[in-house]
């Protein structure tokens, strides 16, 4: 869509060409898990960070375990009822973490009359892990203890003696411990893990109360200092202009001193509304302008300007929009300063996933106008530029004239 827009010399062509949604969405961050030592390849991590998938491959890594277990440790001519119950232990696997207690019991035949001690102990753990030290994890540790201490069959049993009986005492003590002391040591360690992250957060919230605070005192202090300083001296100058304006006698006197009342008189409305930003505790970010305000901006600046905008300001990240505005805002003053009646072409293009704005000036028609400069604002604008994570470049061109460029990142 073009549009023309004509206040005195200055003449303002904006293009403006909607770009695609994609080339300004910012990608989103989701919240990582903690760096490992050795990562994982990405598919592989977006895998494992699915808590099916976790689910899925520790069954797995169950049931071959405690096959193997079974497998190797089944003896020849072993009883048939012994083979089957310990296969049996073995299928429960997957049902520990949906159902551990029928998963404990479906293993205690297998590890009483058979072979099927891993299975057994795996299923003890994983109850523990659910339900920590309550009668559940007591009653599955003794049934768990017992079966290794008592020797089947029965008669095999009865001939061990005291010291065989003690030695097994003890490794039952063993086999039903460990599970429920590695069990309930997880689940411990999940919820301390939660309550320090929950400490953290607490913390940092805290830090940003304080920070806050402090930042509300700077601001009260800062709005008395620019209310009380810069606010008259801006007022005085803005009087001062308009004196000149009524006693000055030719007219490039009068033109001189109604821009410099117009410019006191826009300087002190926005200097107030900071002032009130600042005494509100709001962000001053908030509000300043962006590429939303680039046409009044162009419209009123007594500069002959061609505005190229092929970007939405809309989908534009606010602190990039704030930036190619003062960016913008800056260059118009140095041509008005320096470069007084130069045609200037203003481009703002968004390319893929960078914002792009150029400001060109010609060579000057005629005699700067000698307002003060100190160089400050391009080297603000560089440091603004720098901080969104872009870059800046100023200078002369080849025919005479000045060229500011700026990128800015669209993931900001």
């Amino acid at each position: 869509m073009d549009t023309a827009l004509v206040d005195g010399g200055g003449t303002l062509v904006a293009q403006m060409v909607v770009p695609d949604d994609t080339a300004l969405v910012t990608p989103a961050r989701t919240p990582g898990r903690p760096r490992r030592r050795f990562p994982l390849p990405p598919r592989l991590a977006a895998l494992w960070a699915d808590p099916r998938v976790r689910g899925i491959v520790s069954d797995i890594a169950a049931t071959a375990i405690a096959a193997l277990d079974v497998w190797l440790v089944e003896p020849d001519g072993a009883p048939g009822y012994s083979s089957w119950l310990s296969w049996l232990a073995v299928l429960a696997m997957p049902l520990r973490r949906h159902v551990p207690c029928v998963a404990l019991v479906l293993t205690i035949p297998g590890f009483f009359t058979g072979w099927a001690q891993l299975a057994a102990m795996i299923a003890l753990g994983t109850l523990a892990k659910r339900y920590l030290l309550t009668w559940r994890t007591l009653v599955a540790a003794f049934l768990v203890g017992l079966c290794r201490f008592v020797l089947w069959p029965w008669a095999d049993f009865l001939e061990l003696t005291w010291r065989e009986h003690f030695l097994d005492a003890i490794y039952g003590v063993l086999v039903a411990g460990m599970p429920v002391a590695i069990g309930m040591l997880i689940t411990v360690r999940q919820e301390l893990s939660a309550r320090i992250n929950q400490l953290a957060r607490s913390r940092a919230r805290e830090q940003r109360l304080h920070a806050q605070t402090v930042r509300s005192a700077e601001r009260a202090k800062l709005a008395r200092e620019m209310h009380d300083v810069v606010s008259h001296q801006v007022t005085l100058i803005a009087m001062q202009a308009g004196a000149l304006k009524v006693s000055a006698k030719d007219a490039e006197s009068v033109d001189a001193a109604e821009t410099i009342r117009a410019l006191s008189t826009r300087t002190l409305e926005e200097l107030r509304e900071l002032v009130g930003v600042l005494r509100s505790g709001g962000d001053e970010d908030e509000y300043q302008p962006g590429l939303e305000n680039i046409g009044t901006l162009v419209h009123g600046c007594d500069v002959s300007v061609t505005l190229a905008m092929e970007a939405s300001p809309e989908l534009l990240p606010a602190p990039v929009s704030r930036a190619a505005y003062r960016t913008i805002q800056e260059a118009l003053t140095n041509v008005h300063k320096h470069a007084a009646g130069s045609p200037t072409t203003v481009r703002v293009q968004a390319a893929g996933s960078t914002l792009v704005v150029e400001i060109r000036n010609d060579r000057p028609k005629c005699r700067p106008s000698g307002l003060p400069s100190g160089g400050h604002g391009l080297l603000g604008l560089r440091e603004r530029a720098g901080l969104l994570g872009g870059s800046f470049t100023a200078g002369p061109t080849a025919d005479g004239g000045f060229r500011v460029r700026a990128t800015y990142p669209l993931s900001v």
